[in-house]
């Protein structure tokens, strides 16, 4: 008889257990030949880089303030390297995804409230997928936004049946989307023939790049910056990364093994992140050289989508040309559309490890989709209902700020899994002396922790004065600053808490291991007494053994 599955189960056994080591890959093959095999989690990490939340920020950062913004995403991509490298290493190691290891770490309480933290996290970002979904469907098909959001609830039946293919071909088609991305905004940039030189300058920050003036459009380049980082480095790609890298098959009895695993899966990341940065990199080179400057008044998708049909907006003659035909606007559409549907598939596969890892809950990945985006549809949905009588303006700046306000709560739960991740693999307990973090990676993770969050709290007073809308008064202003300042003393005081556990739960490990190494060296000696003809030959046997160890 058939075993009977429930639709909610227990789950306390390797990360995403329905596909964990399940990809073959060579050995003692060549280099290429072994990062093709180990190529595919990169790109599904990739993808939160590039992800509908991010568009906005890089063309509005670069229409205001034309490159000097480039080198924040460039930082911002060299950080999110060094934190998926350390993501991935801890699950391929420790066996464990960042979900599981800081649950095994700390209390249950505290687990329950992390994992409700980022719930709000990933539920965050799906909002910014609906409404890059909805609007993109609305575009492309001229289907009514409310239509269009309940259609995107609809990607549910597009991942049951990728469940059904394969691991590997869900690398692949996410792969392809990605080219897709690329493909559209190389095009529209190179028609724009940019100032290259300019651009490059811009890779280098100076003083300029985060000051607090000027302000353009309500924008300073401070505030441009801090909407980049945000929307760039987040919590569910570090949980999903440290999950996916062990689908491949790796002997742990064999350090070589691991390495191997370690290296190629860097290299893995690194190839596709950077890949995300040329994409946000083009979106600002838009925002600076497809359109005249100062000429796209509404950052929205329906702002940009317009923009590039009018060719009162664009720089040259060329895209001028070519957006008669229409063609510029529809693949901006037709990217917009991909950018959804790829962060449809990371995003329920982090919820399933978050929920796993933290709870030790399981449900069919279908099931936990549509629960998410059910739950991520209802604010827009209710944004779209409250616009439905205004202009169309209205309803396009509501969307926007809905999708840009949604992302404060990653403010929130960025630093409960880049600080846990940051000591566990510093560990020699939790990683061994082979696979700790050296001393750079070390010093750069530590600077980038400390920057990112930072900068996450000190843009916060910001991010809760943009709920109240353009037209904040002062005694407004002054409730927003009260509210952040109370959200960031919680911050702090939840993250001493983490602290506290963590250090208690790496001591418990360090007595656990000591105790085994105890009992096994114990058990090891009474088999050298009995096989030893002679007490002279069992001191000879151990000593050898002892100088070897020492060696």
């Amino acid at each position: 008889m058939a075993e009977k599955h429930k639709l909610i189960e227990y789950a306390n056994g390797p990360s995403l257990q329905e596909i964990n080591g399940t990809v073959d890959v060579p050995k003692d093959k060549g280099f290429f030949k072994t990062l093709l095999a180990y190529s595919g989690p990169g790109a599904l990490v990739a993808v939160g880089y590039m992800d509908p939340g991010n568009w906005s920020t890089s063309i509005t950062g670069g229409q205001n303030f034309q490159y000097l913004l480039m080198s924040v995403i460039l930082m911002s991509s060299l950080i999110a390297m060094l934190l998926q490298y350390m993501a991935a290493k801890l699950g391929i190691v420790s066996k464990m995804d960042l979900a599981q290891a800081i649950r095994a770490r700390t209390s249950k309480s505290l687990g329950i409230v992390l994992w409700i933290l980022t719930e709000f996290a990933i539920m965050a970002t799906d909002i910014a997928e609906v409404i890059g979904g909805a609007i993109a469907l609305y575009l492309l098909f001229n289907i009514p936004l409310v239509i269009a959001v309940f259609i995107t609830v609809g990607d549910v039946l597009v991942l049951l049946l990728l469940t059904k293919i394969g691991f590997r071909k869900i690398e692949a088609i996410v792969v392809c989307l990605i080219l897709v991305i690329l493909f559209v905004f190389v095009y529209q940039v190179a028609l724009s023939d940019p100032n290259w030189g300019a651009a490059f300058a811009g890779l280098v920050p100076t003083g300029k790049t985060f000051a607090t003036h000027p302000s353009i459009g309500g924008q300073t380049p401070l505030t441009g910056a801090l909407g980049i980082i945000g929307a760039t480095v987040m919590p569910h790609n570090l949980y999903l990364h440290s999950a996916i890298s062990q689908t491949r098959k790796v002997n742990h009895a064999d350090e070589k093994s691991v390495a191997q695993n370690v290296r190629f899966s860097a290299w893995d990341s690194n190839i596709q992140l950077t890949a995300a940065f040329f994409v946000n990199a083009l979106l600002l080179v838009m925002g600076v050289a497809v359109f005249k400057s100062g000429a796209v008044k509404d950052p929205s998708f329906f702002g940009l989508y317009q923009a590039l049909s009018d060719t009162s907006t664009l720089s040259n003659g060329v895209l001028i040309a070519v957006a008669k035909s229409g063609i510029l606007s529809t693949l901006f559409a037709v990217a917009l559309l991909a950018s959804g549907q790829n962060s449809t598939i990371t995003g329920t596969l982090s919820g399933q490890v978050i929920m796993e890892g933290f709870v030790h809950m399981r449900m069919p990945l279908w099931l936990r989709r549509l629960v998410t985006r059910l739950l991520s549809v209802i604010p827009v949905l209710i944004c779209v209902m409250l616009t439905s009588g205004k202009s169309s303006i209205d309803e396009h700046v509501a969307l926007n700020d809905l999708m840009n306000n949604s992302q404060v709560f990653l403010a929130f739960a960025l630093p409960f899994s880049m600080l846990p991740l940051l000591l566990m693999t510093d560990s020699a307990t939790e990683m061994g002396n082979k696979f700790k973090n050296g001393a750079w990676i070390k010093g750069f993770g530590w600077f980038s922790v400390i920057a990112l969050t930072f900068l996450n709290l000190y843009g916060l007073p910001g991010q809760i004065q943009a709920f109240y809308g353009d037209k904040i008064t002062a005694a407004q202003t002054t409730q927003a600053n009260i509210i952040a300042w109370v959200l960031i003393i919680g911050v702090l005081a939840l993250l001493v808490w983490t602290l506290v556990d963590m250090h208690k739960g790496n001591e418990r490990l360090k007595t656990s291991l000591a105790a085994e190494h105890v009992d096994s060296t114990y058990a090891h000696l009474a088999k050298m007494s009995a096989a030893a003809d002679s007490e002279e030959e069992f001191d000879k046997e151990a000593t050898a053994e002892r100088n070897a160890e020492q060696r």
